[in-house]
């Protein structure tokens, strides 16, 4: 649904919540510090957390564990998350997901591979630890189709039984927003989406 509102949307979903016990929990799954700041701000009110680092497309160990390193550090200088998952390094992963698909370009079918891997993978461990929900926060980034990763989401969330909740991060100011905290808070801000393919010069 191309002109869907997936921020109006997830706002009516948040607002629908029963609050008047326990916040439901909602597996987040996260690309990178930064990008996770303004979406824990934006959440925390409405659900209790669960950070989720799943990132198999990430081109060494070294990027991998850096970026899991800062969302670890946010998280524990702001309290915005109850728990954060590291996944396992696994690029074997990424590449059998994308075989055949290396000329591809950015922002293509490569990529919406990829989504799918991680949004598929973040479903199953949202039914594992019994979560409300699963999003992610891939939809604050303005280079990236929010229509395309909603859809995702809700394939992947109906194939493991756990309700997605719909976003576009970036909307209400969102990608400034995450900006902001990330020069508050000195995160280490990358400067391509993580994977070699990204780094391509054409």
């Amino acid at each position: 649904m191309r002109n869907q509102n997936y921020d109006l949307l997830m706002q009516k979903t948040v607002s629908g919540l029963n609050t008047q016990g326990e916040k439901p929990l909602l597996l987040l799954h996260v690309c990178c510090a930064p990008c996770s700041s303004a979406v824990l701000e934006r959440l925390r009110d409405d659900f209790r957390i669960l950070v989720f680092f799943d990132n198999p497309n990430l081109d060494s160990a070294e990027e991998f564990f850096l970026r899991a390193g800062e969302t670890a550090r946010l998280v524990d200088e702001t309290g915005w998350a109850d728990e954060v998952i590291v996944a396992p390094y696994d690029p074997r992963a990424y590449f059998n997901a994308v075989r055949g698909l290396e000329g591809e370009k950015e922002g293509g079918a490569r990529c919406q591979a990829c989504f799918r891997l991680r949004l598929s993978r973040a479903a199953r461990m949202a039914r594992e630890r019994r979560c409300a929900f699963f999003t992610t926060t891939l939809t604050i980034s303005p280079q990236k189709d929010a229509a395309l990763l909603n859809q995702l989401g809700f394939e992947a969330g109906e194939a493991a039984g756990v309700p997605f909740l719909p976003s576009d991060f970036k909307k209400r100011g969102g990608f400034l927003r995450s900006v902001e905290l990330s020069r508050a808070f000195s995160l280490y801000r990358q400067d391509y989406c993580g994977c070699a393919f990204s780094k391509r010069t054409e």
